[in-house]
């Protein structure tokens, strides 16, 4: 082949490759995470944050890239099963961010493995911004490279105790698992209801994996209290849920944590859930945004996202999505974006003061026909409240 033949290919190759699009020329943007997709925390992973993130960089790409400062680059998600295991998070994390070297990464799912993995993203100085970590033990840690978007503890406890006092409640009885998540949210509605007058007649704690709560649900029936409260993971919340209406223990309000909003338990629980409360956030009628989100979930998912969780993992993309589009890649410039910005979100506005989510209120949700409906602080509900509870169905 002559010179001039082989410098005629050369010039179209790279005429070529001028005319591909940036995000064609440039490595992807490779974001690490490690999620249950076994185990006991599958149920609340694969609803609320995986989804989520496939659903996050399907739309990215499809709109040619990540904005990095003004380049668009493709986004490879590489994630792993941590199998519901502090451990595997932990080993996990230590490969993505020590040795992978990824670019970015996501959080995994709840409170007890967002704690497992703190030391490291401060150790490699990757920011996270956590959708289902709750707990001023987390905020208390003081790292840098942590955010919490969903409501904290004191936050969700302080909107359910105002909303129970507004109904003139005098008494409660609290039951939850024995984990950092419920211990946290305990001491947030212990503090709420002190402050609120409304005394706690019963608390009893028990352990992840329980199988049974209707010998405590017997006894919390005998007392009578006009309030009903389970600090609960979502296995636990579907089998307190069934047992209470198998005793007919039908306080005036009943309430339950995580896995309430998740539209499996409208589903598996059918009308038995009418008049249930719950964590919550909002749902389609929330607003434009929200009810596209929620919209573009069930075109990709062929299932609805939940109504607390979700939507503040989708946020979570959102504000990472407009931190690197404005310093890039640098860890530590992101971090910095991070923590000073104010960031437009399907959950609404949202500005981080001390790691903490300080925009977002505490919301009281409840079951009403197939919607959980906003319905505390009054100028966020999409529904008045059901109150008293209706009769098991």
């Amino acid at each position: 082949m002559s010179i001039a033949r082989f410098g005629g290919i050369l010039s179209a190759v790279a005429l070529a490759a001028a005319c591909l699009p940036a995000a064609a020329q440039e490595a992807p943007v490779r974001i690490g995470y490690a999620i249950a997709r076994t185990g006991p925390w599958a149920a609340g992973a694969q609803l609320t944050q995986e989804p989520n993130y496939i659903m996050w960089a399907d739309q990215v790409n499809a709109a040619g890239g990540l904005n990095v400062k003004g380049r668009k680059r493709k986004v490879e998600l590489v994630g792993f099963d941590d199998r519901s295991e502090a451990e595997t998070v932990v080993r996990t994390y230590e490969k993505l961010m020590g040795s992978d070297k990824v670019d970015l990464i996501l959080p995994p799912w709840g409170t007890g493995a967002n704690f497992a993995v703190m030391p490291l993203i401060q150790k490699y100085g990757y920011p996270m911004i956590a959708p289902t970590a709750t707990g001023r033990r987390l905020l208390g840690m003081k790292n840098p490279y942590f955010f919490a978007i969903l409501q904290q503890p004191d936050r969700m406890m302080e909107a359910l105790a105002e909303f129970l006092k507004a109904r003139r409640v005098e008494t409660a009885a609290v039951i939850h698992v024995d984990e950092l998540f419920g211990l946290e949210q305990y001491t947030g509605l212990e503090a709420a209801f002190k402050e609120k007058g409304i005394r706690i007649i019963e608390k009893k704690t028990y352990p992840l994996g329980v199988k049974d709560l209707k010998p405590v649900l017997n006894d919390i029936k005998a007392k009578n209290p006009d309030a009903f409260i389970a600090l609960s993971y979502p296995p636990d919340t579907f089998l307190v849920t069934a047992q209470a209406r198998e005793i007919a223990f039908n306080p005036k309000a009943f309430y339950a944590a995580v896995g309430t909003a998740f539209p499996i338990y409208r589903d598996k629980l059918g009308p038995a859930v009418e008049g249930v409360m719950g964590l919550g956030t909002l749902n389609p009628k929330s607003s434009p945004a929200a009810k596209a989100y929620f919209d573009a979930h069930v075109a990709k998912h062929n299932k609805e996202p939940d109504r607390w969780a979700s939507a503040h993992a989708w946020a979570a993309l959102q504000v990472l999505e407009q931190a690197v589009a404005k310093v890039g890649l640098d860890r530590k410039a992101l971090r910095d974006a991070i923590a000073t910005g104010e960031f437009d979100t399907v959950i609404g506005k949202v500005r981080f003061k001390d790691g903490e989510n300080v925009t977002t209120p505490g919301v009281v949700s409840q079951w009403q026909g197939r919607e959980f409906e906003v319905v505390w602080p009054p100028d966020k509900a999409t529904a008045p409240a059901l109150f008293p509870k209706p009769a098991w169905r």
